[in-house]
């Protein structure tokens, strides 16, 4: 299954759980743009359709930042963008990682947009302070496609 694809059954999951799911609701390809252009990056094709369909989610308590705003933020660009732009004030954070979640035990799961494939997808990565030391952040999947629709049917007593 593409990564893509991935993310269309991630839709169609939470969708079918909304006792227990949650999501922002998507993003225009402006506001997608914008953020681009806020973090000096370029999203995934996967990370791109979850912004443009769900904006941001939450399944049964594993939360992805994705892309949103608040009335009381008004026009501001938060979850990754906020989250990201906030990380990057540490020195020794990666500067080409995207903040899309965070692990409960202080690492910073992110989309190392320094190792882009073919198809432009980029690796999840686990970044604590102390990742450097142990030769770097830790894969966690492929693409952010595999890695949401895993951690969202996980999070909702799936396989």
């Amino acid at each position: 299954m593409s990564a893509e694809d991935s993310v269309s059954e991630l839709v169609q999951l939470l969708e079918g759980h909304p006792e227990e799911c949650n999501w922002t609701g998507g993003l225009n390809t402006e506001d997608i743009s914008s953020a681009e252009e806020q973090l000096g990056a370029t999203f995934s094709p996967s990370y791109r359709k979850f912004l443009s369909e769900l904006g941001s989610c939450e399944a049964d308590g594993t939360e992805f930042l994705g892309i949103y705003r608040t009335p009381p933020m008004g026009d501001a660009l938060l979850g990754t963008v906020h989250e990201t732009l906030q990380a990057r004030e540490d020195p020794r954070f990666p500067g080409e990682l995207l903040v899309i979640q965070y692990d409960g035990m202080g690492g910073i799961v992110s989309l190392d947009t320094s190792r882009a494939d073919e198809r432009g997808e980029t690796p999840v990565v686990v970044w604590d302070p102390g990742a450097e030391d142990r030769g770097g952040p830790e894969v966690l999947a492929p693409d952010f496609g595999t890695y949401v629709l895993q951690q969202c049917t996980r999070a909702l007593g799936g396989s």
